[in-house]
């Protein structure tokens, strides 16, 4: 009889082979966790970026329009001198002058009317510093509101609040990576005799994860302008 003999068909990896492919999926798995990694902190950076500016251009936008509103129905710009400078403006205007709806006293003046009826005639802004917390906030302050708190938080996450003041309209630069404009073309003048007002923010950007991690993300901060022209104050010509 016969013996029949056994032959298998294929061959196994070798030790040496199995390492070396072993040794291969762990790196291509390293660079591919790295570069997720990186993908991560980049959007989150984006989104916190995205977050920071919309809450100061809403603030801005609020604060620009009661600005150029100042003055109105009265003999002055309406900036309030004594409680105004770089860093804080205070400004009053009667706008229940022509308003049927509210009580004939709020038509007269600022202040003079029924709980409420003055909101918004007399707004101060400026930069609040808790000490709790560490972060700045842009800040509301409605003298004659019927809320039981008059102040309203507009924008968190703030580096700089700069306040400027000028006779008349004027071109300055505004680079991105500044924290204030600079080189404006007119000389600034006192509040009381501002005819034009520019506001620049300076939002901060919180550094997202470690120096060295993947994905890395330094902080930083992106600069935030508006001009304002005060309709009330007589001018002829912008």
């Amino acid at each position: 009889m016969q013996a029949l003999k056994h032959q298998s068909g294929t061959e196994g990896f070798s030790l040496l082979e199995l390492i070396i492919g072993m040794a291969i999926t762990l790196v291509i798995m390293a660079m591919a966790s790295s570069l997720v990694a990186s993908a991560f902190r980049l959007r989150t950076r984006e989104n916190q970026k995205s977050d920071a500016l919309a809450d100061v251009q809403r603030g801005l936008n609020i604060m620009s329009r009661e600005i150029a509103n100042g003055g109105f129905n009265l003999n002055t710009n309406g900036i309030v001198p004594g409680e105004s400078g770089p860093n804080t403006i205070r400004v009053r205007s009667n706008l229940n002058k022509f308003n049927t709806a509210v009580s004939a006293d709020a038509r007269k003046g600022i202040g003079l009317g029924l709980a409420g009826e003055d909101q918004g005639e007399d707004v101060k802004y400026f930069l609040n510093t808790p000490l709790d917390v560490d972060t700045k906030y842009l800040a509301r302050y409605d003298e004659y509101t019927a809320d039981v708190n008059k102040g309203t938080v507009l924008a968190n996450r703030i580096d700089t609040l700069q306040i400027h003041y000028f006779g008349q309209a004027v071109t300055y630069d505004a680079k991105p990576e500044d924290t204030d404009i600079s080189s404006p073309s007119s000389p600034e003048v006192l509040p009381a005799a501002a005819k034009y007002v520019v506001i620049a923010i300076s939002v901060t950007l919180d550094r997202v994860g470690q120096p060295g991690s993947p994905g890395f993300q330094p902080g930083g901060h992106v600069l935030l302008v508006s001009d304002v022209t005060l309709r009330n104050t007589g001018l002829s010509t912008y």
